[in-house]
């Protein structure tokens, strides 16, 4: 259960410096494109918080989320847990099993009842109680029951927020998202497939930090993180603009680092951080290891066509017109520049 001990006093009894928590506050601060200046009042808020008590629950999902949070570069496991949560629940992870970790749950429900923060990843099957059960109780049951008494939950990983896989036709097991099932809760979606862990451990600050949850956008995810495509971050924008694209993954153009639009990627229609924030310690994301996005932050993405064939506008109406527009628009300057290159080179043939 989570100590009586403030942030600040729990950090000063494992030895962390105010120095490093102030590094650490800075990193949260930057990743949620906030001023610098908030780091010094993120860290006095932070520090006077108690440390709040969380459950998590993982259903129809493959682990993925969690693995991407056991790898947070910036906040990592044994931070978000020993220092600015109280990780009550989460079966992958605990030590106790069986009846003991039961226990865990309904205890932390009760002596924490209004106050905790729900974690879910996974979507909910409908179809039939035996898709999905824990101790005898249904995914469906235990959500309802566990977001009761939640302060809020966080939809963790595609599948929890929009359904993902599970829900893919023809979705067998009427899965479902956290927000089909709970309707009286506030609900912040962090999808991803997986999510991006700073992504969660910036939320959860956050909240630490105001006492309220940041800024969502439509779909109910942090602006801060999904705010911009991909496509308006992607360091391969420029050659979109100049109607450069690849044509097979192993061409010339896309040695040269050209626009993998025409490959299939979804990054223009895709909401998410990918581009900035990145993977595996900062490394590089996905279509800089030279593979198009495929757009697994938002909604059916499953269902949206290949992944390997150009953008269908049909399926994508709110951008389309936009979007071929501006893929016609670059073809037309790149189409114009190659044809202003020769005639510079002829006028400079003919002068010779």
């Amino acid at each position: 259960m989570p100590s009586e001990l403030t942030l600040g006093e729990s950090l000063a009894a494992r030895g962390v410096s105010r120095r490093a928590f102030l590094k650490f506050c800075a990193s949260i601060a930057s990743a949620m494109a906030l001023p610098p200046s908030v780091a010094p009042a993120m860290a006095e808020a932070m520090a006077k918080a108690k440390r709040p008590s969380v459950i998590y629950l993982s259903f129809q999902e493959c682990t993925g989320c969690l693995e991407s949070l056991t790898r947070a570069h910036q906040a990592s496991l044994e931070t978000l847990i020993f220092d600015l949560v109280s990780l009550e629940y989460q079966h992958t992870i605990m030590a106790p099993s069986g009846e003991a970790a039961e226990r865990s749950l309904h205890q932390a429900i009760e002596e924490n009842r209004g106050k905790y923060v729900l974690i879910v990843d996974g979507a909910i099957p409908l179809g039939d109680p035996g898709y999905g059960t824990v101790a005898g109780q249904s995914f469906a049951d235990i959500m309802t029951e566990t977001a009761k008494g939640a302060a809020a939950i966080l939809a963790v990983g595609t599948c929890a927020s929009f359904g993902g896989l599970p829900k893919a036709d023809p979705n067998p097991t009427g899965a479902v998202p956290v927000s089909h099932i709970v309707k009286d809760k506030p609900i912040v979606n962090i999808p991803g497939c997986p999510p991006i862990a700073v992504v969660m451990t910036s939320v959860v600050a956050h909240f630490l930090t105001f006492g309220k949850l940041p800024d969502l956008d439509h779909l109910n995810r942090p602006k801060a993180f999904f705010g911009d495509t991909i496509h308006d971050r992607c360091y391969r924008r420029p050659f979109y603009d100049q109607g450069k694209f690849a044509k097979t993954f192993d061409d010339a153009g896309a040695r040269q680092g050209w626009c993998l639009y025409e490959l299939g990627c979804k990054g223009p229609v895709t909401y998410n951080a990918c581009a900035t924030v990145k993977w595996n310690g900062g490394v590089s994301f996905p279509i800089e290891s030279g593979h198009g996005c495929i757009g697994c932050s938002e909604p059916d993405f499953w269902d949206r066509g290949s992944f390997y064939q150009p953008l269908p506008m049909s399926l994508w109406t709110n951008r389309g017109k936009t979007l071929a527009a501006a893929a016609a628009a670059g073809a037309a300057i790149g189409a114009g520049a190659a044809i202003a290159s020769r005639m510079r080179q002829r006028k400079l043939v003919e002068e010779k």
